[in-house]
């Protein structure tokens, strides 16, 4: 990181320097079968970090990227998100009648592009 990175005197870069080294790690537990390492009170932290930085740059900018890193080795499984997905909405009391009435367009999605897909 050089001196004239932006982020070396911003309170939150610290976020943008360890996030690559968090996901190697949780990725080495999980690959290993350490998971239980780390406390359970921890990764709702980090999940629920996640989510509400995600939601804002999504919803409140109005723009989406990538939520998940497509790896070629040891790609993010369906089970994994599902089972994340499913256990979100548990958590919340809710259920996939509510999550089919949020499902939306994405905010950068043409509608076009939609169109064209679903004619």
């Amino acid at each position: 990181m050089s001196s004239s990175d932006p982020l070396l005197n911003d309170p939150y870069g610290w976020i943008d320097r360890y996030a690559a080294d968090l996901h190697q790690a949780a990725r080495t537990l999980a690959r290993d079968g350490e998971a239980a390492r780390v406390s359970d009170e921890a990764v709702a932290q980090l999940l629920t970090a996640a989510i509400r930085l995600y939601y804002m740059k999504s919803d409140v900018e109005e723009r989406t990227f990538a939520p998940i890193i497509r790896e070629q080795t040891d790609p993010l499984t369906a089970t994994e998100v599902l089972t994340a997905v499913s256990e979100l909405l548990r958590a919340l009391r809710l259920g996939p009648m509510e999550l089919a009435l949020w499902f939306r367009r994405r905010p950068d999605e043409r509608i076009d592009d939609v169109e064209e897909r679903n004619p």
